[in-house]
């Protein structure tokens, strides 16, 4: 939308100095502070649905990642979750903002499913979108999940690249792209150990009943086995009144490459049927006859 006004923003962090959470928040029309507006928090692909949202939208990248300093670490969940927790509070505050949906990504989407289930913020969204997120932490599906006894992994050649470099160096150095821009992280035996113990389990009990989730998932994910899809289904079908949709992707990978726009069609539908009141929990486009 032409009217739509892009606002880069950097919140002070009081947990750290000197430390800023990046983030771009998105505005509808730029209006004065009004508390109990709605916005959704968003992460990753997402600029092309915050430019489509019929709402306010805040994306942010969590400390060490992209525009935020910080030391990104492969075990920092408990980091993330508390960069949620900034981000929120900054905009109730300064803003008004009370937070409707939440769409999180891979990481984003774990951390998201912990502040949804622990804080009061959490527990009153409407909606969540969980895209390649991953239950089981101890079960890999590439390199990126490996090196660590707790964690299961197939035996490849540049999984034993990563065992040689542990041995030899201690640690791996993993050079991944972000951004367009090539990118350098050191990952730790001790960083394996906290991702392998990050708890997933509270979803079953603790997620609330109310939202409804949208869960997306490539069936050609390589990073996260596109089953964690389908138990995050069985955790979540039975909720009343909140509802869950499985969308499975056909030949889509761990950041649904080439198929982003795809993607933004599919939330945002489900989105509109969310304010329609028209959801059922069960596959996603049920009843309706795709192309073979």
């Amino acid at each position: 939308m032409a009217n739509r006004i892009s606002t880069k923003l950097a919140i002070p962090h009081p947990a750290e100095v000197d430390c800023s959470i990046v983030g771009v928040l998105e505005q509808l029309s730029e209006l004065k502070p009004c508390p109990g507006r709605k916005i959704a928090l968003d992460y990753l692909f997402l600029k092309r649905l915050a430019h489509r949202l019929p709402m306010d939208s805040f994306r942010f990248d969590f400390r060490g990642n992209h525009e935020t300093p910080g030391v990104w670490k492969q075990g920092g969940m408990d980091d993330d979750l508390e960069d949620i927790r900034v981000v929120v509070d900054f905009l109730k505050v300064r803003y008004g903002y009370a937070i409707d949906l939440v769409v999180g990504h891979s990481r984003g989407s774990i951390v998201a499913f912990r502040w949804i289930c622990t804080s009061e913020e959490g527990a009153s969204i409407s909606g969540f979108v969980n895209a390649s997120g991953r239950y089981r932490m101890k079960v890999c599906g590439s390199i990126f999940f490996l090196i660590h006894p707790l964690i299961r992994c197939s035996e490849r050649e540049d999984i034993k690249q990563w065992q040689r470099s542990m041995s030899a160096e201690g640690h791996h150095v993993w050079s991944p792209m972000v951004a367009r821009k090539q990118v350098s992280f050191k990952i730790y035996p001790e960083d394996m150990t906290n991702f392998a113990n990050w708890d997933t389990s509270f979803v079953w009990d603790s997620f609330p009943a109310s939202p409804d989730v949208l869960t997306i998932h490539g069936l050609s994910d390589m990073a996260v086995p596109s089953y964690d899809a389908i138990i995050y289904a069985r955790a979540l079908n039975e909720r009343v009144p909140g509802t869950h949709n499985l969308h499975l992707m056909e030949d889509a990978d761990h950041n649904f490459t080439g198929r982003q726009d795809e993607v933004v069609d599919i939330i945002l539908e489900w989105w509109d049927k969310h304010a329609q009141r028209t959801l059922k929990t069960g596959i996603w486009m049920s009843g309706i006859r795709g192309k073979l």
